[in-house]
C-alpha cells in the first residue's frame, strides 16, 4: 500500500522568477548577461545568456555606449528565453532605471533591488518599496508595485523567505563565468 502524501504544488502555481545579471566582459571589450529563471523553490528552470562587444570609437559617448549595449543585450536575452517569468528581478547597481522605464517596455513587473543602506538613483516612474530580510532591501518596481494579493508579490515573498532574493544572482554569475571562461 503506498504511503499517502501531498506535494506542495501551490508553489508551482506561483510561476517562475527571472533574475537579470549584467556585468562587464572579463576582457572589458563589452558586456555579458544572463537571464536565470527559477521556480518558487529555487530550482533552476532556464539559463539564457549572451554577450555583446562595444565599439571603441570617438563617435560614441561612453554613457551612450553603455546604455545601448545593455538595452541590446537585454532584448536579446528576452527574445531567446523560451519561458515567460511572472516577474523580473535585477540589481539596481547593475541595471539603471532607464532600461525599463524608458528603453524597454515589458508586460511583467520589474523589480530592481538594492541594499537599503546604499543610496541609488531611481526614476519618478518607479515605485519604491522595502522588504525586510537579513539585510533590509529597497525595491524599485516598474511599472508599479503589484497588488498585495497578486501572484507576483506572493512569489517575491516566497523567494525572500527562502533566502532567494539575492542568491540567484550569484548562481547566474557562476554560470556566466563558466560559459565565458577562456
Amino acid at each position: 500500500m503506498p504511503i499517502p502524501y501531498h506535494d506542495a504544488d501551490e508553489q508551482n502555481d506561483l510561476g517562475i522568477a527571472g533574475y537579470l545579471k549584467i556585468l562587464p566582459a572579463q576582457d572589458e571589450s563589452g558586456y555579458q548577461a544572463a537571464l536565470f529563471l527559477i521556480n518558487a523553490r529555487g530550482e533552476p528552470i532556464e539559463f539564457t545568456y549572451n554577450r555583446i562587444e562595444t565599439p571603441h570609437t570617438f563617435l560614441w559617448r561612453q554613457a551612450d555606449i553603455h546604455r545601448h549595449a545593455i538595452r541590446k543585450l537585454t532584448t536579446s536575452l528576452f527574445s531567446l528565453c523560451p519561458k515567460t517569468p511572472r516577474l523580473i528581478l535585477c540589481l539596481a547597481e547593475e541595471v539603471s532605471s532607464e532600461l525599463f522605464c524608458q528603453d524597454i517596455q515589458l508586460s511583467v513587473p520589474v523589480c530592481r533591488i538594492a541594499p537599503a543602506i546604499k543610496a541609488l538613483p531611481y526614476s519618478a516612474t518607479e515605485i519604491q518599496d522595502r522588504i525586510e530580510v537579513e539585510e533590509p532591501m529597497n525595491l524599485f518596481w516598474y511599472p508599479g508595485r503589484p497588488p498585495d494579493d497578486s501572484i507576483e508579490l506572493k512569489l517575491l515573498h516566497e523567494l525572500s523567505t527562502k533566502g532567494l532574493l539575492i542568491e540567484p544572482f550569484e548562481r547566474a554569475l557562476i554560470g556566466l563565468r563558466e560559459v565565458y571562461s577562456d
